[in-house]
């Protein structure tokens, strides 16, 4: 037994989402597009909002421990008028890294589950110097696309798109 599960996440989770949305801003902080000081401002409604998965185009996964509490996280976003969802949100606890637990790769497989039905690939947006990450993904058969952008936190830097077929 791995004493976690991984699951969809419901609004009654704000709290145990909103504790490690904050963690995973302060380990991590250039993989996501937010900065630990705004995400503290958020009132109760924005965490209740984003952990209800109520979003058609949205879902958000959560690796949850026996006694509520999430270790990891994955979410799948579908923009409208977009040909292919993308993954984004990724994190793990550092405890709980690594292949032996496999729990990123269980989150992995929720997201691509969801997104399967929706196009013929996963898009993703990782920050050039992430090489963690990189390597992860890399790993799991997503490549490059050459498309680039400029990471919003900090302009100077490049967001690099990388993609799988499902």
């Amino acid at each position: 037994m791995t004493g976690w599960v991984v699951r969809p996440s419901i609004e009654s989770d704000w709290v145990a989402y909103r504790a490690l949305r904050l963690e995973m801003l302060e380990d991590t902080p250039l993989a996501f597009l937010e900065t630990l000081e705004t995400a503290r401002r958020h009132p109760e409604e924005h965490w209740r909002r984003r952990a209800a998965n109520t979003s058609p185009s949205s879902r958000l996964f959560a690796a949850v421990d026996d006694d509520g509490r999430w270790l990891g996280t994955m979410g799948g976003f579908h923009a409208s008028g977009s040909r292919d969802p993308h993954l984004v949100g990724v994190y793990v606890t550092p405890a709980f890294r690594g292949r032996e637990h496999g729990m990123a790769d269980a989150l992995l497989d929720a997201v691509v589950a969801w997104a399967r039905p929706r196009s013929g690939r996963l898009l993703l947006e990782v920050h050039e110097h992430n090489a963690t990450a990189i390597r992860y993904y890399e790993r799991h058969g997503f490549a490059f696309t050459g498309r680039t952008q400029p990471y919003p936190l900090d302009r100077s830097t490049l967001e690099r798109e990388m993609a799988i077929d499902l």
